[in-house]
């Protein structure tokens, strides 16, 4: 034993860490792209969606966050509920201001389609009330955006 490490003569070992850095390189870009191309919906604590069955993956729509205290766009609070629900208004002008200001902007930067094509996602909570959904539902239809999709918790096959 003793002659062959003399005759190695080589007494540090050593490890190539550029191949490795290379991997590693590489492993975060796979993680970044396929992490920035995720159709996950935001889930609020305090909305709690229906249920449904679907095999058919959501569009990349606004949202609408709808709790028993407010209307959320996009993650701004727009209305009060209790005020909206005492309105004999049948749309809520705060909305559709708010939709069609996120229209001209999509339309200055020309990357987006027009509101007539374009959808809305409506997160309502499960308690909220049907004049409540209509209301902002009509809303959304005078906004010109015409695509209204309902959010709902995917049921599992054991589930159904």
């Amino acid at each position: 034993m003793e002659r062959h490490h003399k005759r190695r003569g080589d007494k540090s070992a050593s490890l190539n860490m550029v191949s490795l850095m290379d991997i590693f390189t590489i492993l975060v870009f796979f993680l970044l792209v396929s992490a920035a191309d995720s159709e996950i919906l935001p889930s609020p604590k305090a909305i709690k969606l229906p249920e449904s069955t679907t095999d058919k993956r959501p569009k990349e729509n606004v949202i609408i966050m709808v709790n028993n205290n407010t209307v959320l766009l996009q993650g701004k609070t727009i209305a009060n509920t209790d005020a909206i629900a005492r309105s004999k208004d049948p749309i809520i002008p705060e909305l559709i201001q708010q939709l069609q200001r996120l229209d001209a902007e999509s339309q200055q930067r020309k990357d987006d389609k027009p509101a007539s094509k374009r959808g809305v996602t409506i997160m309502g909570d499960k308690q909220i009330h049907y004049q409540l959904l209509k209301k902002i539902m009509l809303s959304c239809a005078t906004a010109k955006y015409s695509n209204i999709s309902l959010a709902v918790m995917q049921k599992t096959p054991e589930q159904k």
